[in-house]
């Protein structure tokens, strides 16, 4: 079967990772996280004490800095340094963290190759703020995943929910708006759509709708 790179987009709590992750399992891709790899990277920053906008500061711990991905059972695990973190990286400070050293292009350049060379290896579907615009500019399929942002707060309100450590709607909400604008306006690789991206709006979808429109433009690439 032909090889190919799908590259997802869009604002945090879009539903980028759970629908990458299905789109994976029913199209037989790999799955990439980079998320992820930037919230290791956040998480590496708080232990160390850094502030993860002190561009300088980042810069010069970043050497010493081991980001490493492996997969167990189909599912992606992040190690810091060796360490299995993979439970650690979802938390509001690692988020903040990450969103914040994300905007530095040192940041985005330490972890570019590497997302890149994933992206060689196999049939990849891989999700980030700059998928389609930097990381994989060549992909097969550019999809924009987005939703409202009163919609985004509202799942990641029942994530943290389910995860235990819920947190008041208003800051929710509060927090995402604030991470937009500065995903938005960051001199480094700023969100936005690519060009040649499909806009998928998913407010008022369901996840299983967001999947069905999803496999669809996968497998009608797979035929061109």
């Amino acid at each position: 079967m032909k090889r190919i790179q799908v590259a997802i987009d869009g604002p945090g709590g879009a539903g980028k990772s759970t629908m990458a992750k299905a789109l994976a399992r029913a199209c037989g891709l790999n799955y990439v996280d980079t998320g992820a790899m930037y919230r290791t990277v956040g998480l590496a920053l708080l232990r160390a004490g850094i502030d993860p906008a002190d561009g300088a500061a980042v810069a010069a711990v970043l050497p010493e800095t081991q980001v490493g991905l492996r997969y167990e059972d189909g599912a992606q695990h992040m190690l810091l340094n060796g360490e299995d973190v993979t439970g650690l990286i979802r938390t509001p400070a690692v988020s903040a963290a990450a969103s914040a050293a994300s905007a530095l292009p040192a940041v985005r350049a330490f972890l570019l190759k590497a997302q890149q060379d994933l992206a060689e290896e196999c049939s990849v579907v891989m999700d980030g703020r700059d998928i389609g615009t930097v990381v994989l500019p060549g992909a097969d399929l550019k999809v924009f995943l987005t939703a409202s942002a009163e919609e985004r707060a509202r799942r990641r309100c029942l994530e943290l929910e389910e995860r235990g450590t819920p947190q008041p709607y208003e800051q929710v909400l509060a927090e995402m708006n604030e991470r937009d604008e500065r995903d938005t306006n960051r001199a480094a690789s700023p969100l936005r759509p690519a060009e040649d991206a499909v806009i998928l709006d998913s407010t008022c979808l369901s996840p299983e709708e967001v999947l069905e429109k999803l496999v669809s433009l996968v497998t009608e690439r797979r035929q061109t």
